[in-house]
């Protein structure tokens, strides 16, 4: 073995591949050893480039979600604006020249308004399409004190409905875009600008009085937020400290500015987000007094609807760290720019007439009241009707079931269509089958006599066929649903009242 050894090391081969391998690693070595040089280097000079932190170099801390520094390098024109609004804050303005600027509201509105509106504060909560055109709105119509609040920057795909944004405003803070805009159209006007999300723990810092001279609380709120959960904290924060304010239902996958209304939350149909708000609202003890902006525009096959996300995206897990933050919508929403306008400036409209008294009506869909009224006026009947079948006194008799009952259940539940026929119109409430038990009424509180009934026992039809109905199901001894209607009409009950269930835990 040894004298192997020995052979090898004097061969002349041996050493060459030796003195290569030796060769090699000393290269490698020296062209490592350059490259770290180098790179040191290059970071010394990098480290060397950044100045100290002084008066004229401070720093900022960085959120959560990361937005940039709100501090660009203004333009000249920027620059100017700004000089001109900053003086123009501070009283160095020609009081006339606002007034010329101003005149045709002036003129619509009569001195009282005009005042009215000129004194005002408005806090405009997020600044997508919806809340830049309407904060354009009321700044160019005369409210001089607005508070901005808004977490999100300025996006390329966002330009297609911000009012104001350009291409040199893409990766700044909205709140400091619509600043800058504005106070090139309305230099007298004055900004707070909270870059930051809304928090219900941070509500009295963001609604609370205006921080400058002459401490003023908002005259009114405008939620422009399109997350649910911020949606209904703050519309629950503002009706608990009695903040007047106005929400923006969504504008997202509409396209018929004649179908956008203003009216009561309770009574805002067709709309997503407007049903998920009512339902979050009702679970806090709020289920009216709060006027909204919605669509009554409904979806329709070749109409756009919520993008899906790629399969891949649910293979890789994870999906929710595609949002922007936690418990935001991470799918697409296609929007059409021209919607989020209309919304915005019906919002800006309806609070320029409550803030300065000018004659309004919100307008709606306030008539389906007296349909809820005569449907639960039906419900009584027919109940009694089929108690009085079995040989019940029904004297004093009544049922668990409130107008406001029968407005969620024809809304809510049945999206205020027939089972049977989808009609709209005269609608009536009714058993969809009978009970194992009859209709015996339930007796055990003393003094009450009351109907054995759930709102899950309830489908919605026309009265016409809420008539057939009684006649063929409830009063026709042992027949079922299912021997009188098609299997179609038979799955779309079962949807619907398993909808039921599953909303009835927020009421």
């Amino acid at each position: 073995m040894s004298s192997w050894v020995q052979r090898q090391v004097s061969s002349h081969h041996t050493q060459l591949v030796a003195a290569a391998i030796l060769s090699g690693v000393t290269v490698a070595g020296l062209i490592l050893g350059v490259q770290g040089i180098r790179r040191q280097v290059a970071v010394d000079e990098l480290k060397s480039s950044i100045p100290n932190i002084d008066e004229q170099h401070d720093t900022e801390t960085v959120p959560d979600f990361g937005i940039t520094s709100s501090r660009t390098l203004p333009s000249r024109e920027d620059e100017r604006a700004a000089e001109l609004a900053r003086r123009a804050q501070q009283g160095d303005y020609d009081t006339e020249l606002i007034f010329e600027q101003l005149t045709r509201t002036s003129s619509f509105l009569k001195p009282e308004g005009f005042a009215a509106l000129r004194s005002s504060f408005v806090v405009i909560v997020g600044l997508g399409g919806v809340g830049s055109h309407c904060t354009a709105a009321l700044a160019r119509s005369g409210v001089s004190q607005i508070r901005l609040i808004d977490f999100d920057q300025v996006t390329l795909s966002s330009l297609n409905r911000n009012a104001l944004a350009t291409l040199a405003d893409v990766g700044t803070p909205k709140v400091t875009c619509m600043r800058k805009r504005l106070e090139a159209v309305t230099p007298w006007v004055r900004w707070e600008c909270f870059n930051e999300v809304w928090g219900e723990q941070q509500g009295d810092r963001l609604l609370g009085d205006w921080a400058g001279k002459g401490a003023k609380r908002p005259d009114y709120v405008v939620d422009a937020i399109d997350n649910i959960d911020s949606k209904v904290t703050l519309l629950k924060y503002c009706h608990n400290h009695g903040i007047k304010v106005i929400s923006s239902m969504g504008a997202g996958c509409k396209s018929d500015p004649t179908k956008v209304y203003v009216g009561d939350i309770s009574g805002s149909t067709e709309d997503p987000l407007s049903r998920s708000t009512r339902r979050r609202l009702k679970i806090l003890g709020i289920s009216q007094g709060i006027p909204v902006v919605y669509s009554i525009e409904k979806a329709a096959p070749g109409k756009a609807e919520l993008l899906p996300l790629p399969e891949e995206e649910y293979q890789k897990g994870l999906v929710g760290e595609l949002s922007i933050l936690p418990d935001f919508r991470s799918r697409v929403l296609p929007v059409l720019g021209t919607m989020p306008a209309v919304f915005g400036y019906v919002a800006a409209n309806f609070i320029i007439m409550e803030i300065t008294g000018y004659p309004h009506e919100a307008g709606g869909r306030t008539g389906r009241e007296k349909l809820y009224e005569s449907a639960l006026q039906n419900l009584q009947a027919m109940e009694e009707k089929l108690a009085r079948s079995q040989g019940e006194d029904v004297r004093g008799f009544r049922i668990p079931v409130s107008k406001d009952d029968v407005g969620y259940l024809v809304e809510e539940v049945f999206r205020g269509k027939s089972v049977i026929s989808g009609l709209p119109t005269r609608l009536a409430l009714v058993r969809w089958k009978r009970p194992p038990d009859g209709y015996k009424p339930d007796t055990s509180r003393e003094g009450q006599k009351c109907a054995r009934l759930r709102l899950g026992d309830l489908v919605c039809m026309t009265k016409e066929e809420a008539v057939i109905h009684e006649s063929n199901v409830l009063l026709g001894g042992n027949a079922r649903p299912e021997d009188f209607y098609e299997a179609e009409v038979i799955n779309l009950v079962r949807r619907r009242l398993s909808d039921e269930e599953a909303l009835n835990i927020y009421r």
